[in-house]
């Protein structure tokens, strides 16, 4: 066999093992997705119809389901996921930044001991500090207070923002902050022009994580709020009663909670995209 015949059989590998994966990952994706357009299909289905074994997939389409999710007054736990999700996730950032900055670009003595105090401080599962939290934020009057959540969820994402911030500022050259240096540029506004428009794909990939987390987060909104600052994963728990599950409604409350996050992925997806893959790429 000569070697163009070579040449082309490889070829014809190399093709056949990219059309196999790429068909991988439109089934694997196919999988992902296929239960979210169920629950979008389910949630324009009358109750009956949605209730039925097996699904009545050819049922005729309506917005009760929706009617009586907006019926029950969601705005205000979807305000409150918003500003506790918005806030912590700008809080978040701008503590890890500086901090990513000095483990990262001027390494402080023992950084990867630092690193691995962040990374401890996930390792504890949230239920076992969630009693002295408790009774910390009811000793000072905290309970049912949105600020206690701003301050909770800053916590719980501040280690991960260190992580993925350091990894994206490792790949800023240092050429440029010794040319920030000469011109006269301080610490601050070595940070805000020269070191954040670099990084702003990893900046913006850590903060819609964070901004995902603290919105899905319900274990300590259930427990420590109530009617004031409820949160939107609370307000959808409480349609699961006692006299049953109302699945279209559920999964028209569930869409409609959904997309803040959705709508955030969407308009960041390029910049998360390649935030994530400069923090891989060494």
């Amino acid at each position: 066999m000569s070697a163009r015949d070579v040449t082309i059989v490889t070829g014809k590998k190399k093709r056949g093992g990219g059309i196999a994966l790429s068909g991988l990952a439109w089934i694997v994706g196919t999988l992902f997705v296929l239960p979210v357009l169920w629950m979008a299909l389910t949630s324009f289905h009358a109750e009956e119809d949605a209730a039925k074994n097996p699904p009545a997939i050819g049922a005729p389409l309506t917005l009760d389901g929706y009617r009586a999710f907006f019926d029950t007054g969601p705005w205000p736990s979807i305000a409150n996921s918003l500003t506790a999700s918005i806030l912590s996730t700008v809080l978040v950032i701008l503590l890890a930044f500086p901090a990513a900055y000095a483990l990262s670009i001027k390494p402080v003595k023992k950084w990867t001991d630092v690193m691995f105090f962040f990374l401890s401080t996930k390792m504890l599962p949230v239920v076992a500090g969630l009693l002295p939290i408790y009774l910390f934020a009811q000793s000072v009057g905290l309970l049912d207070n949105i600020w206690l959540l701003i301050v909770l969820y800053t916590s719980m994402n501040l280690p991960i923002a260190v992580w993925m911030l350091r990894s994206f500022l490792a790949e800023v050259p240092v050429e440029i902050l010794e040319a920030a240096s000469v011109d006269g540029a301080g610490l601050v506004r070595t940070l805000r022009s020269v070191v954040a428009p670099v990084v702003t794909p990893g900046i913006a990939s850590a903060a819609l994580i964070c901004f995902i987390f603290s919105w899905n987060e319900l274990l300590f909104a259930r427990v420590l709020t109530g009617t004031v600052a409820q949160t939107a994963p609370v307000f959808l728990t409480g349609f699961v009663t006692s006299q049953g599950l109302f699945l279209a409604k559920v999964c028209a409350a569930s869409l409609v909670v959904s997309l803040p996050v959705l709508i955030a992925g969407f308009a960041a997806q390029d910049k998360l995209v390649q935030g994530l893959s400069l923090g891989a790429v060494k």
